[in-house]
Formats: C-alpha cells, sequence, structure tokens
C-alpha cells in the first residue's frame, strides 16, 4: 500500500468538493482540516479545479489533495502538474491507469463489477472506487466480494451519507469513504466546519468504556471494588490483576500508569483517533500498542496523563 493511500486510510472521509471558483480552495481546504478531514479530493467538473488543487498545494502542506472525475489522460496531466498527489475516476479505463502508474501518482478507478475488479488487480491495482456505491448493492455488494477478492481495497463514493458512512468504514476491505455531505456550501465554513466535526466525531465513536482505579493491593481493590459495586448495583468480578465493577471500573490490585488510575477511550478505529489526535499534539507511547492478529491496532495509550488519569485508545 502507497504512503498516499495510507494517508487517505487513515483520514477515514474523503470530501468529494466541485469549486466553482479557485479562491475558495484553501480557506475550505483548511477548514476541513482544523476539523480533522486532512485528505480532499478536487472534481474536475469545473474549468478551476486544476488551479484549485494548485492553490491547496501551495498553502496547505498539510493536506493530501487528489483529483476526481478524471475521464482522460489530459485531465490527468492537468492535474499532475498541478500537484494532484492522487486522481480518482469514474469508471475503470486503462488508458488513464497505465498514464497514471507512468508518471507515479496513485490512480484509483471506479468499478461496479466482478470482472472491472479483477481487471483493476490485473493492472496491479489494491484499491479501488466502488461507484457509485448505494444503488449498485451497497455493503452487501462489498461484503459479498471481500472473499473473493481479499486483496483488494474500496473506497465507496455515491450516496454516501454522515448516517451510512460507519456501516462502509466498519467493514475490513474499506480504506475510506468519498463524499460530499459535509461541505455542500464551500462558502459557509462554519457549517463545513460543524458538518466535518460531526463527520469526524460518528466515525471515530468516541466513547469512556472504562475507568482504571490504582490500588496498593488485593485487599484495598477488593474494598474499593466492593464500594462501587454497591453504589451502582454491578457484578464483582475478581480478575488476577484486577476487580471489575461491571463494564464500568478497573480496580487494579497494584498500581501501574497513570498517577491514579486510567480511562479507557473506546473508538471504531484507533489507528485514525491516534492520527487525529497527533495532529492536535498529543504524543502517543509506542511501546503500548497492541494489536490484533491482523495487525488493527486494539490498545494504544497517551504519553502525558490528564487529570492524574493515563489514557488509551480501545478498539470497540
Amino acid at each position: 500500500m502507497s504512503e498516499v493511500i495510507k494517508k487517505i486510510g487513515l483520514a477515514g472521509i474523503i470530501p468529494v468538493i466541485k469549486f466553482e471558483k479557485a479562491e475558495d480552495a484553501v480557506p475550505l481546504a483548511n477548514t476541513l482540516a482544523r476539523a480533522g478531514l486532512d485528505v480532499i479530493e478536487v472534481t474536475f467538473r469545473t474549468p478551476c479545479a486544476a488551479d484549485a488543487i494548485a492553490e491547496i498545494k501551495k498553502s496547505c502542506p498539510d493536506v493530501t489533495v487528489g483529483a476526481g472525475t478524471i475521464l482522460t489522460e489530459e485531465q490527468a496531466q492537468r492535474a499532475i502538474d498541478a500537484g494532484a498527489e492522487f486522481a480518482v475516476s469514474p469508471a475503470l479505463d486503462e488508458k488513464i491507469v497505465k498514464f497514471c502508474q507512468n508518471h507515479n501518482v496513485d490512480i484509483i478507478p471506479g468499478v461496479q463489477t466482478c470482472t472491472e475488479i479483477n481487471k483493476a488487480s490485473q493492472l496491479g491495482l489494491n484499491t479501488v472506487k466502488f461507484f457509485p456505491a448505494e444503488v449498485c448493492g451497497g455493503t452487501a455488494f462489498l461484503k459479498s466480494v471481500a472473499a473473493v477478492f481479499p486483496n483488494m481495497k474500496f473506497m465507496p463514493t455515491g450516496g454516501i451519507t454522515e448516517d451510512n458512512a460507519n456501516d462502509y468504514l466498519r467493514l475490513k476491505n474499506v480504506v475510506a469513504c468519498g463524499g460530499s455531505f459535509m461541505a455542500k456550501d464551500v462558502k459557509n465554513l462554519d457549517k463545513v466546519y460543524n458538518d466535518a466535526c460531526r463527520a469526524v466525531s460518528r466515525m471515530l465513536g468516541f466513547e469512556i468504556k472504562h475507568v482504571g482505579i490504582n490500588c496498593d493491593d488485593a485487599a484495598s481493590a477488593s474494598h474499593t471494588a466492593t464500594g462501587l459495586c454497591g453504589v451502582f448495583g454491578e457484578a464483582y468480578n475478581d480478575l488476577p490483576g484486577a476487580v471489575f465493577v461491571g463494564d464500568i471500573f478497573e480496580v487494579l490490585k497494584s498500581p501501574l500508569r497513570g498517577r491514579n488510575g486510567h480511562i479507557a477511550i473506546a473508538t471504531f478505529c484507533p489507528d485514525r483517533a491516534r492520527h487525529l489526535l497527533e495532529k492536535k499534539g498529543y504524543v502517543f507511547d509506542e511501546s503500548s500498542a497492541l494489536c490484533t492478529d491482523d495487525g488493527k491496532l486494539k490498545v494504544m495509550y497517551m504519553k502525558d496523563d490528564v487529570g492524574g488519569f493515563a489514557l488509551h485508545l480501545l478498539l470497540k
């Protein structure tokens, strides 16, 4: 997987933007990035698309920008000349695929059928656009082809909304979703920011899973857990290293991370959550990372405590 595709995967939601004026590009890109969406696809459906890409590349170094609706080699060349880091097309056109490959630019062509997916694989691609996703079978189609094409990743676009994006993003063969629902009015930056923040929040699904409380020994842990069980009416579950009070508290029999304990923050995607938080300046402890059997980040601690509590991400 290329570095650009990895960035697309970490972003999760890719705003697909149609600019009528190139001057709108930088303010919108900065607004989306501030909300946590730092990869943008600029569609070649208006004359100013190449200029918009160039403006973003010049003024927004932390934003990864690509060109969408690429239908001809001439458009691909203009996009590349403007600085596009990836190209997206609505259909699988072998000429455009090879043109972009020859220019070392990631190309994500659109597919609808198994025949097209297979052809994309033969062309050396491992990421394709599933378009238009909702009218071509949606998540049911992607689930059905997962076993047949285990090495192919999809970027569904077309009919993706705030309400259904997570249905796609939870699939193992989906790298990201493309959509315009968070930026329909490029002039109304306050609305774009709020809509983008809400989309990111729903994508990550942050919630406090449990609170860990440090105790000095097993006896004090048992006493604390018993008291909490009485307050919350939860079950007392004695494990080797801690006593759990239902799913709410983990009362540790010896102090671990954090002066007072730790807070487990559950999320649908710890990798994306980590990426967003690092963009905001938070630092993670690499040595604390635990992964699932298929390599997905499952647990990871931040380096600094907050209010005496260590914080760690936890895969839902």
